[in-house]
């Protein structure tokens, strides 16, 4: 059996591409009714906007014929139009209308659209900034805890501080309370006496005592109001008209081994007035201190003032 055509109704007539071979066409194949070339193929394209809910949809255009093999179809409008091959499916009959709603997390920075990031950082901040105030309150508190303890410390006196003097307090009340004289209250024995010609004595009306410088001149205070017997510094104002001068210190009756010192100790100019002091032993009460010129001494001075005083030394 020899190649060749065996009729219309051979197998490879059942072939629904023959068209586009040049065999097929050649055998008469013709491309099948339908869209896209395919055959059975249901066209129902509609151009996209042309649905109109509620209506019919018009009536399809006929079916341009399909170019043969090697040819390009013609287009069907110009360029920009829609075609008319096209339609969306929701332009079919009894489709539900539709509209675009925003995909879930996807928002477009609306209200509605996605987790509020903004909110969600903003609340973090406070939370972190309200964590950090309380604890430089706390921190503050403990400081003003500790401040105020220490305050009540220092300003709340114990019983012992309100009912006992400190020994500071008690030591200036007794200096205040040591007697002090003027000389011309005192008495005089062996020449001495009392004049004023000379300025700068501190005794009232500016006296003082002169003509001490003889042997066997005295002067003797009695000391009253000593509190407490121990050891004190009686301290002699004067004033030197010429050389240094000294005198003899006897307490209660009992002289003392060294002289007062009467010297010109800041070199200072005559009949200017300073101070001197000896170290005594004085007793609870009344005590008699007596300054005298002996044999030995040097007693060319003018007298002041004499004062008790606490021996710092103790």
């Amino acid at each position: 059996m020899t190649s060749g055509n065996n009729g219309a109704s051979t197998p490879e007539d059942d072939d629904p591409f023959g068209y586009l071979y040049a065999d097929g066409q050649a055998n008469g194949a013709q491309p099948p009714s339908g869209g896209y070339g395919y055959p059975n193929s249901v066209n129902r394209v509609r151009a996209v906007g042309q649905r109109q809910y509620g209506q019919q949809p018009p009536a399809q255009a006929p079916t341009a014929p399909t170019a043969a093999y090697g040819q390009v179809p013609q287009q069907q409008g110009a360029y920009g139009q829609p075609s008319a091959h096209y339609a969306a499916p929701e332009t079919f009959p009894g489709s539900a209308p539709t509209s675009q709603q925003p995909m879930p997390g996807h928002g477009g920075g609306g209200r509605s659209g996605g987790p509020n990031t903004k909110g969600l950082l903003i609340g973090a901040i406070a939370v972190v900034a309200a964590v950090v105030i309380g604890i430089g309150v706390a921190m503050l508190g403990g400081d003003d805890d500790k401040k105020d303890t220490g305050n009540q410390a220092g300003t709340t006196p114990s019983a012992s501080q309100s009912s006992q003097p400190s020994p500071s307090a008690s030591s200036t009340e007794e200096a205040a309370e040591l007697p002090q004289a003027d000389v011309k209250t005192m008495r005089l024995e062996g020449g001495p006496g009392t004049a004023s010609d000379v300025k700068g004595a501190k005794s009232d009306g500016g006296v003082y005592v002169q003509g001490f410088n003889q042997v066997g001149a005295s002067v003797t205070w009695t000391v009253n109001g000593i509190k407490k017997a121990g050891v004190y510094r009686v301290y002699v104002r004067y004033s030197l008209p010429a050389e240094d001068a000294n005198a003899t210190v006897t307490v209660n009756g009992k002289s003392a081994s060294r002289p007062l010192n009467m010297k010109n100790f800041g070199g200072l100019p005559a009949n200017e007035w300073q101070e001197t002091w000896a170290q005594v032993t004085l007793t609870k009460g009344t005590n008699t201190i007596q300054l005298s010129c002996q044999q030995g001494n040097q007693c060319n001075a003018l007298l002041d003032q004499f004062s008790v005083r606490e021996n710092v030394d103790q």
